[in-house]
């Protein structure tokens, strides 16, 4: 029988020398109490040592799995024909009767055995002392740690956090240095500032001009375009600057060498800022860019920690100082942070960049998740997001998306153009003709003459009319009490002239002419009393004015004599 043992250094075959002591257990420990009792027990028949850490690390992980890797399956064959093999999992010894059709147990004994086996291992096994085991088990676990929790040396994102810092200050040293050229040579040539904005096409000009007295004999066609290059030279003949001596050229030359060298290296560190961003996080740069991905990670601390973020933090990531002031100020929180200069954001109008920022940053939470997190190493989940959110942004701006294939989404609906008709609506009345009947005044003279007949007529009635209601406004409250009372008994003889007398007689009914004119000389006995009592009142009236008239007089008589007596 014999017994298969892994080691930090390999694989190692015992041969099982007195099978008769595996059938007492309890025993079986105190044979391997001392290295001359257990050499009795088991001898060493073959090793096989690992060439490096990684065949160590992929042996593991598959003794892990349950699997024999391949190095174990070739070991096996060449030691184990027609041999029964103790292993240590029952799953193992499985895999390994299927594939090598090698007896395979696991009991009890096989595991207590192997127990002794490792309290004398550096005595069973010739070479191997204590001191190489001690760093070969150490180095084995760290790398089977660094498997386990999906950890690679090359995702450090610690790299990425200082190349962004560093990024950041070049990019503010290249500034205050090219604004301090600006300045210095702006006393001798003001010109060229407005001519040449750029900054590092400023001091590569400089650096090869010095003098602007030289401009006329170089050639800048390395530097500027040439419509610039004419502009600059005619501005150096009519130039409004100072003169300045060598010395200051000297120095002025020594600081456009600086911003050279500063320019260069910013386009060098960029270029390893996105190859380690490629490498790092594939998805969060295809969504969001090199730039904006490095600085949310840094923002973060690590990709580890950004991970543990959910989307509505990356969405207002690098505006706490806004979050927490709206907070104070009971006003709108901020929509975006640092995610506000990915492409995406950019694109999209200023009331869709709201949604177009959310949406982005539950996609970029998922990415970052994915590169902290996950097995796979490529950018297929991140260029699949960022093809989502740009038809998302497309669908809120009211672009037609492309059609897909096999399908009728994007077809366009044609309709025949009418010009009766509007938008959303139903047909609209055509616009009318020209009518060249109206031009004509004959006819319109002799209808005009009819109406104006036609219309002195009712005026006349008119103001017949008129008079009878303004004298009845005039009329007190009794009259119309009056006036009532009249009605009612006008109306309860009608009633019952109109009943007949007796029930089998036949109703004899009144001719309607002769009962309108009863009528009518009714009102007008009623209307000519009216104006009776009120042409009476009015009567009264003037005979009390005329009254009151002589004793006002005679007051104002005794007035004027008790004045004058006074006197």
């Amino acid at each position: 029988m014999l017994v298969l043992f892994e080691t930090p250094a390999g694989f190692a075959l015992f041969k099982v020398l007195d099978e008769g002591k595996l059938n007492k257990v309890e025993d079986l420990s105190k044979e391997f109490l001392a290295a001359d009792s257990a050499r009795k027990v088991v001898s060493l028949q073959a090793f096989s040592k690992f060439e490096n850490t990684a065949e160590a690390l992929e042996a593991a992980t598959k003794l892990l799995e349950s699997t024999p890797s391949k190095g174990l399956r070739k070991f096996l064959r060449a030691h184990c024909d027609g041999e029964t093999l103790g292993v240590a999992d029952s799953k193992l010894g499985n895999a390994i009767k299927e594939k090598l059709k090698i007896d395979c147990v696991h009991n009890n004994a096989v595991m207590e055995l192997l127990r002794g086996v490792r309290t004398q291992l550096t005595e069973l096994i010739s070479g191997l002392g204590a001191q190489d085991l001690a760093p070969m088990s150490l180095g084995l676990s760290h790398s089977l740690s660094r498997y386990k929790l999906k950890f690679s040396a090359d995702k450090v994102d610690t790299m990425i956090v200082q190349a962004i810092g560093l990024l950041d200050d070049l990019d503010k040293e290249l500034n205050t240095y090219a604004m301090r050229i600006r300045e210095w040579y702006g006393w001798h040539f003001p010109e060229l500032t407005k001519i040449i904005q750029d900054n590092i096409q400023y001091a590569k000009a400089v650096k090869l001009m010095g003098d602007r007295a030289n401009a006329g004999k170089l050639d800048f066609s390395e530097i500027l375009p040439e419509e610039v290059e004419t502009e600059v030279k005619e501005a150096a003949v009519i130039s409004m600057g100072t003169e300045i001596n060598d010395l200051d050229l000297i120095n002025i030359k020594e600081l456009c060498d600086q911003v050279l060298n500063l320019a260069e290296y910013r386009a060098q560190l960029y270029d390893y800022l996105k190859s380690r961003m490629n490498t790092v996080a594939p998805n969060l740069t295809a969504l969001v860019g090199e730039l904006v991905g490095a600085r949310l990670i840094a923002h973060g601390g690590s990709l580890l920690n950004l991970a543990k973020q959910p989307g509505s933090t990356v969405q207002i990531l690098g505006a706490e100082k806004a979050l927490f002031r709206a907070l104070k100020t009971k006003h709108s929180t901020p929509k975006y942070g640092l995610i506000y200069h990915a492409s995406l954001v950019g694109q999209a109008a200023p009331k869709h960049k709201g949604k177009i920022s959310r949406s982005l940053a539950a996609k970029a939470a998922l990415a970052i998740r994915c590169d902290a997190l996950g097995d796979d190493q490529d950018n297929s989940m991140g260029l699949e997001n960022r093809a989502k959110l740009e038809a998302r942004l497309r669908a809120l701006e009211g672009k037609e998306l492309g059609r897909s294939a096999g399908s009728a989404k994007g077809k366009p609906k044609i309709e025949v153009y009418d010009k009766d008709r509007k938008k959303g609506a139903g047909l609209i009345t055509p616009a009318k003709t020209y009518n060249p009947a109206a031009d004509s005044l004959i006819g319109q003279i002799t209808n005009s003459t009819a109406l104006e007949e036609q219309d002195t007529v009712p005026k006349k009635k008119k103001k017949a009319e008129a008079k009878p209601a303004l004298v009845e406004e005039a009329v007190d409250v009794p009259a119309h009490e009056e006036k009532k009372e009249k009605k009612k008994k006008q109306k309860k003889a009608d009633r019952e002239a109109v009943l007949p007398t007796n029930e089998n007689e036949p109703e004899e009914e009144p001719a309607p002419k002769e009962k309108e004119k009863k009528k009518k000389k009714k009102r007008q006995a009623e209307d000519d009393g009216e104006n009776v009592e009120v042409e009476e009142k009015k009567k009264k009236k003037r005979k009390h004015a005329e009254e009151e008239e002589p004793e006002v007089q005679t007051k104002k008589e005794k007035k004027k004599k008790k004045k004058k007596s006074e006197d």
